[in-house]
């Protein structure tokens, strides 16, 4: 009886040295070949240029490949035990505890694990460059946001980035729990944050051109989805040609609230003079955007302010479903409260009338809730608006008094990080 085999491969882009393992796999049994799905694909290597669908179809044609299967985990004990292959494949680059669990699960029945060399070749490097380089360019980029919310079936994970050096936390964070790699799916470009790390007030005084260098800076180096903190999107005249600028340049969506006059952050709520815009008013704002657009890929979400500002449910409601009406894709309700409990009604309310329009939360007050309640709720992302900025200010602030204290920076070493891992980040 001939002998089975397994390998798994993302397949988004294929070369020369694909094609040997799979070749040398073919040649120890009949092969299946695992093709990551594009949830799995976007947690390991980022947002797949290449569908699911037509990485099959490409893997379907290489010789020696006698069946192909959707792999949904990036771990392999599920796939193991269902299939229990004779023989299981891989290079010998190994991420993490992978080849660990491998062996355990496959001496449970007599299976063999077998590495065979990852093919080193210059061409092969300069073909993984290339491809990885795709994935910063705006054409791939603008549409992630979109197909993340369509492919994953929990809310997105999104965190703020206020320069490149927060972007590459933003991009490169992961967590591994068990066969899951929890990463943040997206990147939140806070007006607050842009403006904190400039030293300036939360006013809307940091003008769109120095908005757009700070986006820039953080798409050099990254590859998620960028949403944008919008403020009031400002003058009708003004935000139509903003859209366009920032979906040429690759940004997934913009976030704007229904407020006008000066700028004055949310979380004040009462504290200070804040006006809300009228519904007619910001409905026009919203369709003169989605006009604007060249593509479909581009998002605009209307940001509600009608808890904040202590205008009650009804209005909160009655916003939502004339913004939506006007266009708007997807609405973030806003909440100052300690408890979510007027953010898990209004999910409520709203998911009455509207299935599928994404709805965007920020819990930062009401922290204690978690993305799992949130996701039960029917919220789609979640924001982690200012946590970096918050963070790096205590910790700049205490290593620059304990270099004062003591005339030397030795004792605020243990504070620092290492310049090794930062030239490694990097």
């Amino acid at each position: 009886m001939e002998k089975t085999v397994f390998l798994s491969i993302g397949a988004e882009f294929i070369h020369g040295g694909h094609i040997a393992i799979i070749e040398k796999a073919a040649e120890l049994g009949e092969l299946t070949v695992g093709v990551l799905s594009d949830e799995v694909l976007m947690r390991y290597k980022g947002y797949p240029i290449l569908t699911y669908e037509e990485r099959c179809k490409v893997v379907s044609h290489i010789k020696g490949v006698s069946k192909v299967i959707k792999k949904d985990s990036l771990g392999y004990e599920k796939v193991i035990e269902e299939l229990r292959p004779d023989y299981v494949v891989h290079s010998d680059r190994w991420r993490s505890r992978t080849k660990e669990r491998i062996q355990q699960v496959l001496k449970k029945y007599g299976g063999e694990l077998i590495e065979f060399p990852y093919t080193e070749k210059n061409e092969y490097e300069i073909f993984d460059m290339r491809t990885s380089r795709m994935r910063h360019m705006p054409e791939a980029r603008r549409g992630k946001l979109r197909r993340a919310l369509q492919l994953l079936d929990r809310p997105l994970r999104v965190l703020e980035a206020h320069n490149g050096l927060t972007g590459l936390i933003a991009e490169k964070s992961y967590v591994e729990k068990g066969e899951e790699i929890r990463q943040f799916d997206a990147m939140w470009v806070s007006s607050l944050c842009d403006s904190t790390a400039k030293g300036k007030p939360d006013i809307e005084l940091v003008d769109m051109t120095s908005r757009e260098n700070t986006i820039n800076e953080i798409m050099e180096v990254t590859t998620k989805p960028i949403i944008l903190d919008g403020d009031t999107g400002g003058l009708t005249e003004h935000f139509v040609y903003n859209i366009r600028t920032l979906e040429r340049m690759g940004v997934s969506a913009i976030i704007i609230e229904d407020k006008v006059g000066l700028k004055k952050n949310s979380l004040f709520g009462t504290e200070v003079s804040q006006c809300q815009d009228t519904v007619e008013h910001f409905c026009e704002k919203i369709r003169a955007g989605k006009a604007a657009q060249m593509t479909r890929d581009f998002m605009i979400i209307s940001r509600i302010e009608s808890l904040i500002l202590k205008q009650g449910m009804e209005d909160a409601l009655t916003r939502a479903f004339a913004y939506v009406e006007a266009g708007a894709d997807g609405i973030m309700i806003h909440s100052k409260e300690k408890e979510p409990d007027e953010i898990f009604e209004f999910c409520e309310r709203f998911r009455e009338r509207y299935k599928e329009i994404p709805l965007v939360v920020v819990p930062t007050t009401y922290n204690q809730v978690t993305e799992d309640e949130l996701g039960r709720y029917g919220v789609n992302i979640i924001i982690y608006a200012n946590h970096l900025i918050r963070s790096a200010f205590p910790a700049m602030n205490k290593v620059a008094h304990m270099i004062l204290e003591h005339e030397r920076s030795m004792e605020a070493s243990e504070y620092c990080m290492p310049i090794k891992e930062i030239l490694t980040l990097i």
